[in-house]
């Protein structure tokens, strides 16, 4: 009788992107408010949620390697594998033995399908994974509330899911749907209860988040309402370059409260390979949005995507974009092997060879001369801040072998910021703390080193 009446455990892993993260926490939420212990894999939860990761190859090949070893680990768990590769391939999630669960990107929010199910050895996984071509929705979600992760002081904040664009190299309307945004006041009482909860920084999280509409408000009038909750930051997510538009530029300069960063995707700097992706934007565009960006926002960090090895991408396609994003003032760049996934514009061209794939040692030789290039823009940028005093949000600090600490935490442009601290401020009390650093030169890796200013 004491057996039924344990309190049941839940342990999630999270793989991918912060919406991801977000929609991992909502759900967690939900299954504590039904009475459920949250947990970890390491302490033998009752049930671990797998949210998975579709984006490229690479990463649906990561999730299912993931899933295999959680389960080998866990064999008294129940195992829900959830979200992209669940809504794209569920019948091979479904056959991976030791899977309880399989639930697509609209299903996963019904906690019923978690709490209902037997566990029962040789059953058959459930598996409900329903069409997204349809969805009109975005349903809510955000950072934990009902148990603060241990050193988080930035909360995700879902604004909107799905994407309209239709990338031809892009799986996400096949596995998200469109375009479609949560209500403003959801989100608005979504980022009190952040607040509430302890959090200092909102980081906006979604698909596509600058295309947020609900009704005739769009993205800037969304951001001058959060303005007005009691939050020490707000952070924007990834924005297409052609809604980088001048009214959300004016919004972010007048702005106290949001981050002088933007995540702007490039993908490439030929304007020819651009136009074969179906992207909205050519380097003109994305260079004029930037420079405009840089120059009306003091200290903007601005990072990118790029992406290289695009089938029909010739050698001079790629000495193209490597000449733009030299002469691009970018603050760091995220580098990546084109991935060809099935159902995709682009798969259906390269079957019936209209578009010819860039040899692999021939990508990866791109991909690293873009690595190199972009630890020189990340180091470039960073040392531009030397010297300067910068306001910075600590998250986490490690112990010195002189006995002091080394906390760190991120400047509104997401330099990543370090500070030795001994005494009374060495064990926990700069954690969640916003305090001006001065920036004194480079530290590990391309982080920057700094002395801790008191006001």
């Amino acid at each position: 009788m004491m057996e039924h009446l344990k309190q049941k455990s839940v342990a999630a892993v999270t793989l991918g992107c912060k919406l991801n993260y977000a929609e991992s926490s909502v759900i967690l939420d939900k299954l504590v408010l039904e009475g459920w212990k949250l947990s970890s894999i390491e302490e033998g939860a009752d049930l671990i949620i797998i949210h998975t990761c579709a984006v490229t190859g690479k990463a649906e090949r990561r999730s299912r390697q993931q899933t295999r070893s959680i389960i080998r680990s866990n064999p008294a768990s129940r195992v829900a594998v959830i979200g992209c590769c669940s809504q794209l391939d569920p019948e091979r999630i479904a056959e991976i033995d030791g899977v309880s669960i399989v639930l697509g990107t609209q299903d996963k929010f019904c906690i019923p399908y978690y709490t209902d199910q037997p566990a029962l050895d040789g059953d058959a996984p459930f598996v409900k994974v329903s069409s997204v071509r349809d969805a009109c929705e975005a349903c809510p979600a955000n950072s934990l509330l009902t148990e603060i992760e241990k050193g988080r002081t930035r909360a995700f904040l879902k604004i909107q899911d799905g994407c309209s664009y239709g990338c031809a190299y892009c799986t996400i309307p096949r596995i998200r749907g469109r375009s479609r945004s949560v209500p403003l006041d959801v989100v608005l009482d979504s980022a009190r209860q952040i607040v509430q909860a302890g959090y200092r920084e909102i980081v906006l999280t979604g698909v596509n988040i600058a295309d947020y509409h609900d009704g005739n408000r769009g993205f800037s009038a969304l951001l001058k309402r959060l303005e007005e909750v009691d939050i020490s930051r707000i952070r924007i997510g990834s924005v297409e370059p052609d809604l980088l538009d001048d009214d959300l530029l004016a919004t972010v300069a007048a702005s106290k409260k949001i981050m002088p960063h933007f995540h702007l995707p490039l993908q490439s700097g030929s304007d020819q390979v651009l136009k074969a992706m179906g992207r909205h934007y050519d380097t003109g565009t994305y260079r004029s949005r930037l420079m405009k960006a840089v120059s009306a926002i003091s200290g903007c960090g601005i990072g990118a995507d790029v992406m290289t090895g695009y089938p029909g991408e010739s050698e001079r396609d790629f000495e193209d974009m490597y000449r733009f994003l030299e002469d691009l003032p970018v603050a760091y760049l995220h580098v990546f092997t084109c991935s060809v996934r099935s159902g995709t514009l682009l798969f259906d061209q390269v079957a019936r060879n209209q578009r010819k794939r860039v040899p692999r040692a021939e990508a990866a030789v791109r991909a690293a001369r873009l690595a190199r290039l972009a630890e020189e823009k990340e180091r470039s940028f960073a040392s531009t801040f030397i010297g300067k005093e910068l306001r910075v949000l600590f998250e986490e600090g490690v112990d010195n072998s002189d006995g002091s600490m080394r906390w760190s935490g991120h400047s509104g442009n997401y330099l990543r910021v370090g500070v030795d601290v001994g005494g009374s401020v060495s064990r926990g009390s700069l954690r969640g703390e916003e305090h001006t650093v001065l920036v004194e030169g480079p530290g590990d890796g391309l982080h920057l080193q700094g002395r801790l200013l008191f006001s």
